[in-house]
């Protein structure tokens, strides 16, 4: 993959997740009945940063949970013949919650898709609603973000890569050309 640009740094990133937990409280009216559930694996720092925000603006505590979609993807076994399963945990009921799911990047749509089925095993919540660090378009299905911390129009041939720093020692979204 070619390098092309730097679209977030560190600064960029933690402002914008400043602001979607700020539009969460504003949309919720609130925090109570409040869960969020960051999809593994960069979902789920992303999650627990939202959840600090909050925290310092509510001084409540949200409960955080992490979903592993795997089983639930619709190209599971076009991915590999032995998938790598982590654990979903998410050891609160998510009935009647109003669930925030959370991500890095929204692209088809198809990961928010199995995530969705994922979360109706566990329970069923109040309404489910989905904040993500970048939406870069090209949507499969019918699938819209409630709250986006950065909105870029990529091509079909380029890659937007988030590199946090509880995963990967620094916190960076880049925009890559495949090859």
């Amino acid at each position: 993959m070619e390098f092309r640009s730097n679209l977030m740094q560190e600064k960029e990133i933690s402002n914008a997740l400043k602001r979607i937990s700020f539009q969460i409280i504003e949309q919720n009216h609130g925090v109570e009945e409040l869960t969020l559930l960051g999809i593994r694996s960069r979902g789920v720092p992303l999650a627990q940063r939202i959840a600090a925000n909050i925290r310092s603006i509510e001084t409540v505590d949200v409960p955080v949970g992490e979903l592993d979609i795997t089983f639930y993807r619709d190209d599971l076994t076009t991915i590999s013949p032995d998938p790598v399963v982590n654990e979903t945990q998410v050891p609160f009921d998510l009935t009647g919650k109003r669930v925030v799911l959370v991500d890095d990047v929204l692209h088809t749509g198809r990961t928010v898709r199995a995530a969705m089925d994922a979360i109706m095993d566990l329970g069923r919540p109040a309404c489910i609603q989905l904040a993500v660090l970048v939406d870069r378009g090209h949507r499969e299905l019918p699938i819209r973000a409630n709250f986006v911390g950065k909105n870029v129009p990529t091509s079909g041939r380029e890659f937007i890569s988030v590199q946090l720093e509880e995963i990967d020692k620094q916190n960076s979204v880049d925009l890559y050309l495949k090859d």
